[in-house]
C-alpha cells in the first residue's frame, strides 16, 4: 500500500524523497492550492546535509546556499564573545549550510515531482479526519477556503508533517490550543550588503531581550556584495499583543530598528544592513510543549507537528530531516506497520523533546545573556567574564544534545541502510 503524508514542507517533502529511496510509495497531500518560497534563511546542520547528501541533493544545496565556516557570537557592543570553526572548517565530513527556507522547499518539491511524479503530490487538499483498520488508513481531505469536501486517500500509514497547526495533532491533542509564546518577536529580511569577517560567519550579538543574527546566504556578486539574511529580535513583557504565526505578514522597520541604532560595530553596520532590506517579515517565537506521544496506530507526527521548536541553534529543519530519515529507516525494517511508527517515535520523540526544552533556555546562546548579566558595560578580556571551558562545554554539550557531535556523526553508519544493489 501507499504511505499518505499531510503536508509538503521540508519534512513531508524530505520523507516522500527518503521513501521513494527505500522503494515504498508514497503520496503527498499539501494545504496550500500552490506551493510558494515562503520564508526567509535558515541553517542546515551537518547532520542533516548528510541525509540530504544521501539523497543525492547536495550538489543543488551548494547551487542555492552557502557553506556555513564559523559561528560567532557577541555582546551587543560588538566585542567577541565565542567563535568556532562550522561544517568542514570544524573537522565534519559534511558541511553546514546557509539557505533560504522557501528555495531548499521548492528544490525538495521539484525532486519529489521528478521521482515519485507530479500526481502523487497533491495540492489544495487540507487533512480533515481520517479512519483506520487493522490492514490500513483512511484519510479524508477538505478544501480549506471554502470547507468543501474533496475526497479521501487510503494507505497504509498515515503521518502528519503539517506544521505547528498540524490538524493530525489537533485530533490527537484537541483541548492543547494556540502555540506558546515566548514573548520574543523576530523580523527577518534579507539585504544586499558587502560581506563581513570570514564571509561566510553566522553572528548572534546581543542578550535575551535584543539580539541580531545574520549570515550570508551567496558570495559575492559583481559589485561586492552578497546577499545576508537577518534576524532583529526583541523579547517584550507577557501582556504584549501579538498575532498568528505567518511567514509572509510584513514588518514596520520603525517597531524595531531603533532599539538597534547605536550597534555600528567596527566589523558590522547593523542598522545600515536592516535598511537595505528588501522586505522584512514580523514573526512571533512560538513552540509547543512536548508531547507524552505522537502516535495512534497507523498515524504519527514529524517535524513542526511533532515537536515545534524556537529558531535556536539552527535546528527546526534539520530535525525534521533526522525525523523523516529514522521513519524511513523503521519502515524499511519493519514494513508500513504501526510497530514501525512506535519505533520511530521511541527514537525521535525523547531527542526532540529535549532540544525543545533546552531552546526554552536560550541552548547554546545562553552565554550571550550570561555575558550581559554579568558585564552589561562590556568587557576588556571575555575570559575574565566567562572562562573558555565554559564557553566550550557549553557549546559541546548542545551539539551532543542535538545529534551533531562533530566525532559521533562522521563514525556512525548511515541512518537508512538500503538493500543491496538498491538506488
Amino acid at each position: 500500500m501507499t504511505v499518505l503524508v499531510a503536508g509538503a514542507g521540508i519534512g513531508g517533502l524530505t520523507l516522500a524523497l527518503s521513501l521513494h529511496q527505500a522503494g515504498v510509495p508514497v503520496k503527498v497531500f499539501e494545504t496550500s492550492a500552490q506551493l510558494r518560497p515562503l520564508g526567509v534563511g535558515i541553517n542546515l546542520l551537518p547532520h542533516a546535509v548528510r541525509e540530504l547528501d544521501e539523497l543525492g541533493l547536495l550538489p543543488g544545496l551548494d547551487r542555492l546556499g552557502l557553506r556555513t565556516a564559523e559561528l560567532a557570537y557577541y555582546s551587543k557592543r560588538g566585542q567577541l564573545i565565542w567563535s568556532e570553526p562550522r561544517g568542514e572548517a570544524a573537522g565534519y565530513r559534511w558541511p553546514q549550510i546557509s539557505i533560504h527556507r522557501g528555495q531548499l522547499q521548492m528544490m525538495l518539491f521539484e525532486a519529489a515531482k521528478q521521482r515519485i511524479g507530479a500526481e502523487n503530490i497533491v495540492a489544495g487538499r487540507h487533512l480533515d479526519d481520517w479512519q483506520q483498520s487493522d490492514k490500513g488508513i483512511a484519510a479524508g481531505f477538505i478544501d480549506k477556503k471554502t470547507g468543501a469536501r474533496c475526497g479521501t486517500a487510503e494507505g497504509s500509514l498515515l503521518i502528519g508533517a503539517d506544521g505547528i497547526h498540524s490538524s493530525l495533532r489537533r485530533r490527537l491533542y484537541p483541548g492543547e490550543g494556540a502555540p506558546i509564546w515566548n514573548g520574543a518577536i523576530l523580523w527577518r529580511g534579507t539585504a544586499r550588503a558587502k560581506p563581513y569577517l570570514t564571509g561566510r560567519s553566522m553572528i548572534m550579538a546581543g542578550h535575551e531581550f535584543q539580539k541580531f543574527v545574520c549570515y550570508p546566504l551567496s558570495g559575492p556578486d559583481t559589485g561586492g556584495k552578497a546577499l545576508i539574511n537577518f534576524i532583529a529580535e526583541r523579547k517584550f513583557t507577557a501582556d504584549h499583543g501579538w498575532r498568528r504565526e505567518d511567514w509572509n505578514r510584513p514588518g514596520n522597520p520603525a517597531d524595531f530598528l531603533p532599539q538597534f541604532e547605536d550597534w555600528v560595530f567596527d566589523w558590522l553596520d547593523v542598522p545600515a544592513l536592516i535598511r537595505a532590506a528588501d522586505a522584512i517579515y514580523e514573526y512571533p517565537m512560538v513552540d509547543r510543549d512536548p508531547l507524552p506521544h505522537w502516535t495512534e496506530g497507523r498515524a504519527t507526527l514529524l517535524g513542526d507537528a511533532a515537536h515545534a521548536m524556537y529558531p535556536i541553534g539552527s535546528n527546526g529543519a534539520s530535525q525534521a530531516i533526522l525525523d523523516a530519515r529514522v521513519l524511513t529507516r523503521e519502515i524499511l525494517i519493519q514494513g508500513e506497520t504501526p510497530a514501525a511508527l512506535a519505533s520511530y517515535e521511541a527514537e525521535r520523540r525523547p531527542a526532540t523533546a529535549k532540544i525543545v526544552l533546552a531552546n526554552r533556555q536560550n541552548g547554546p546562546e545562553q552565554v550571550m545573556q550570561r555575558v550581559e548579566e554579568l558585564a552589561p558595560d562590556g568587557f576588556r578580556r571575555i575570559e575574565e567574564v566567562l572562562s573558555p571551558k565554559e564557553l566550550e562545554d557549553t557549546a559541546a554539550t548542545y551539539k551532543k544534545l542535538a545529534g551533531f557531535d562533530k566525532d559521533a556523526l562522521n563514525g556512525r553508519p548511515s541512518i537508512v541502510q538500503l538493500p543491496q544493489g538498491a538506488a
